[in-house]
Order: structure tokens, then C-alpha cells, then sequence
């Protein structure tokens, strides 16, 4: 089965003063469908390398939550770290709302402030025709590197990228949130992850 490293936001809890790492648990019910085992990584950059290697991942999820280049510097690093790795051993990532804004930001794109694209739902265009996801970024794309290949859209905003020579994929969109697994978002899973080292 394939086994994929996924990122977690960083949560800070006043009562302990603790700082703390999350997943929204609809994740494990979304990746299940997908037939992938996904293992949390720390937001170390130093300890997840060390992980992917130990454990012997094929690939990474970079999840939501939080802004790039925010109060997360740790999973910031951490983040694009593990894209380079993917990138000299030729892992798939998908980015996921964040996720994917850090995957334009790592080759050279850039990002602009978008309204009423937080807490909603709407349509977007891509090659396999229209459908309607949920939405919970306040940022878009707006420079899109020469490197990343547009694929879905709303509008002007770009809603979901694919890196044109390596398995790097990225959607605006939570998978995860949906009542129950749309099967279009569990066949981005399988083609991005199926070429793995087993």
C-alpha cells in the first residue's frame, strides 16, 4: 500500500502554552477511500527528512490551514524542504490549499489577496468538464510560474495547478471536508500516487 508523509498545521495552546501540531481528522476517512496510509511528519524539516528515509514514503500531502509566510516558519521550512526532496528523488506531492500556494510560491510564483473565496462553495472549469468544491483561501495565485501548468479554475483564480516535467499537483480545494470522498478527488489521488517505489 502506498505511504505518504503529511503535513500538519501548527496550533498554539494558551491554556499549556504548548505549541502544537494538528490534522483535521476527515483526513484519515478521505485517504482510506484512496487506498493511502498516510504518517503524520513533525514540522522539523531535519526530523521529516529523516522519517521519509526511515520509513521509506512515496510522497508527500501538504495540507491547509494557516497562511504562507505567516506565524508557521517552521512549516514553512519544513514544507519546502520535502519539495526538493520530491523533486531530486522524484516523489509525487499534492498540495492542498496552502499547500499548494507553497508550491507556486517554491518555483517562483507569487501570491495576491482574492475576495469571497473564504467559507463557500462555487463552480470551477477544468479539462474534465464543471463542478462545484468548497473554498477557504483568502489568497490566489497570481503569478504563475513558468514550471506550473494552470488546471482548473474560478473565474480569473486559478484553483488547481500540475508542474509540467514532475508529479506535483495542487488544488485551492478541501478534499477532506467534502460529506463523503467525491470520487474525482480520490482519482487525483490514485494517478498522482501510482507510480510509486513498490
Amino acid at each position: 500500500m502506498t505511504r505518504i508523509g503529511i503535513t500538519q498545521r501548527c496550533v498554539d495552546d494558551d491554556r499549556t502554552g504548548e505549541r502544537r501540531w494538528a490534522l483535521d481528522s476527515r483526513w484519515w476517512a478521505f485517504l482510506t477511500a484512496c487506498g493511502v496510509v498516510a504518517v503524520p511528519l513533525p514540522n522539523d524539516a531535519a526530523a521529516a527528512v529523516h522519517a521519509t528515509h526511515e520509513l521509506n514514503l512515496d510522497g508527500f500531502l501538504f495540507t491547509g490551514g494557516g497562511d504562507l509566510g505567516g506565524d508557521q516558519p517552521e512549516r514553512d521550512l519544513t514544507e519546502r524542504t520535502l519539495l526538493a526532496l520530491a523533486m531530486e528523488q522524484d516523489l509525487p506531492v499534492l498540495g492542498v490549499c496552502r499547500g499548494m500556494e507553497l508550491i507556486a510560491d517554491a518555483f517562483g510564483g507569487w501570491l495576491r489577496p482574492v475576495a469571497g473565496h473564504v467559507g463557500t462553495r462555487h463552480r470551477i472549469t477544468s479539462a474534465e468538464g464543471e463542478r462545484v468544491v468548497n473554498s477557504y483561501h483568502d489568497l490566489a495565485v497570481d503569478g504563475l510560474p513558468a514550471a506550473l501548468v494552470p488546471t482548473a479554475w474560478c473565474g480569473d483564480v486559478v484553483e488547481a495547478v500540475r508542474h509540467r516535467d514532475a508529479r506535483v499537483e495542487g488544488i485551492m480545494w478541501h478534499p477532506e471536508r467534502e460529506p463523503a470522498p467525491d470520487p474525482r478527488d480520490v482519482l487525483l489521488v490514485h494517478r498522482l500516487f501510482e507510480r510509486v517505489r513498490r
